[in-house]
């Protein structure tokens, strides 16, 4: 029941917050340098608040539920680790929206924005990627070195250990 709860929940923060990285580039790309007041403030109040209190609290709880949902399952494969250098990527992207967001409302008709083409396909590349990385769970293969998974039978370098 639990997993199942999770599950939703991290399914429903990841539709918000995929939605998102879409959107606000589009909406960022409405912003125009010789834009009136009354349009500029719209769009801004329109791209901050949608940022800061939607896409990005469901990218909080988007990975907090995938976290919880990878000690549930026990899945630590080689290509969970794949997908989460993708999701890591699009972390990247979230941070990149979210500076523009930041630059388009401290300097206003001194920044142009930029073309939300490479930041939409970007997003959805990189979602397509975790998309099939979670569907079709591909054998990737294991490229860390034995020496790396073996006990060393070694002594820490240090005297003291942390108890």
């Amino acid at each position: 029941m639990i997993l199942s709860i999770v599950k939703g929940v991290h399914i429903a923060a990841l539709i918000l917050w995929c939605a998102g990285l879409i959107a606000l580039p589009l909406l960022l790309a409405k912003h125009s340098v010789s834009e009136v007041q009354t349009t500029y403030t719209r769009l801004r109040l329109l791209t901050h608040d949608g940022y800061t209190m939607i896409v990005t609290p469901a990218a909080v709880i988007a990975i907090a539920a995938g976290t919880v949902l990878i000690y549930l399952r026990g899945v630590f494969e080689p290509w969970m680790f794949a997908k989460l250098v993708a999701v890591g990527l699009l972390v990247c992207l979230h941070a990149l929206v979210g500076h523009t967001v930041v630059l388009m409302s401290e300097r206003r008709g001194e920044y142009a924005p930029p073309s939300p083409v490479p930041l939409v396909v970007g997003s959805i590349a990189t979602m397509t990627i975790v998309l099939l990385l979670v569907l079709a769970k591909p054998v990737v293969p294991d490229i860390a070195p034995a020496w790396l998974k073996a006990p060393q039978n070694r002594q820490l370098p240090v005297e003291e250990t942390p108890i």
